[in-house]
């Protein structure tokens, strides 16, 4: 089963499942969508007897299978007694999103606990909380396009080496939320601000000044001293339990300047220890017009 891929899809209705089903179509994969958690077993059973004949199965797993969906946990245990290493890859999205969705295509909510579409989401996203812990992938939708979507799908899932460990870096600005699909979120906002030095504020955090500001500082040397080697000691640890995706977070207030720096310098540090990296600054354009109104 070493070349087997078995993958769950599963996340939040409304969230790009559909998609991703059709993602793994085109990439040769057998798939079947809203199946019952019970029929999983099934599967496995025909893909271990077909001696290698049937090696790429994706199956959708979610709300909609109602009580069926319960057992799920299981199943997906029973496929651990098999020997056969399942993955799961869960998608989500922002309420607002998910709302706008529903609203647009006038579906009701598979739950339908309730008449508030707003309630339904809330209620499902709790119910999905402890699946998408030992999701392999976690993909926000809430701001792609379906092509977009689809891209990072065969690019962060399907096309990945077996047992490698892809690292996506995030800078963010907290007045604009933290981002929800991540694993590890720092606070660098204890460090120097060059928000505050006006010929640094309307800089972004890519500028060689901006990087120079934020890093001759000690309290700077001495976090990327001690938080740098403490991934590079983690990391390890998560490609061993199997974690094939980590995403890592850092914030400061308006996502711009430290956040910028602190992400930048540890892609470096990481891809020279061999690691796969993509790098996303979610904020950092965001107040650039602002910056420039006020001056």
């Amino acid at each position: 089963m070493d070349k087997t891929r078995f993958v769950i899809i599963t996340g939040l209705s409304g969230a790009g499942k559909s998609i991703a089903v059709r993602c793994f179509e085109d990439s040769g994969f057998f798939c079947v969508d809203n199946i019952p958690s019970q029929l999983i077993l099934k599967f496995a059973e025909i893909c271990l007897k077909s001696k290698g004949k049937l090696s790429k199965i994706a199956l959708v797993v979610d709300i909609r299978a109602g009580i069926f969906f319960k057992d799920l946990f299981k199943s997906l245990g029973y496929l651990k007694e098999l020997g056969i290493n399942r993955e799961i890859l869960f998608l989500e999205a922002s309420d607002e999103a998910l709302v706008h969705r529903f609203s647009g295509t006038r579906r009701k909510h598979p739950l339908n606990i309730s008449s508030s579409i707003l309630e339904n989401i809330q209620a499902e996203r709790e119910q999905l909380k402890e699946l998408r812990s030992q999701a392999n992938l976690i993909i926000d939708t809430s701001d792609l396009t379906p092509k977009q979507l689809s891209n990072e799908i065969v690019r962060s899932f399907i096309k990945r080496k077996y047992q490698n460990i892809q690292i996506t870096l995030i800078s963010f600005g907290y007045k604009y939320g933290i981002p929800i699909d991540v694993d590890i979120v720092f606070d660098v906002r204890f460090l120097p601000n060059p928000f505050y030095i006006d010929k640094l504020k309307v800089l972004p955090g890519t500028n060689k000044e901006i990087e120079k500001y934020v890093t001759e500082f000690s309290v700077t040397q001495r976090f990327i001293e001690v938080y740098f080697n403490l991934l590079n000691y983690l990391v390890p640890y998560y490609l061993k339990e199997g974690k094939t995706y980590l995403s890592i977070a850092f914030g400061c207030t308006g996502g711009r300047h430290r956040s910028v720096v602190l992400i930048n310098k540890l892609a470096r540090y990481l891809r020279e220890k061999g690691y796969k990296i993509f790098v996303k600054h979610r904020d950092m354009n965001k107040e650039e017009t602002k910056i420039k109104n006020d001056l």
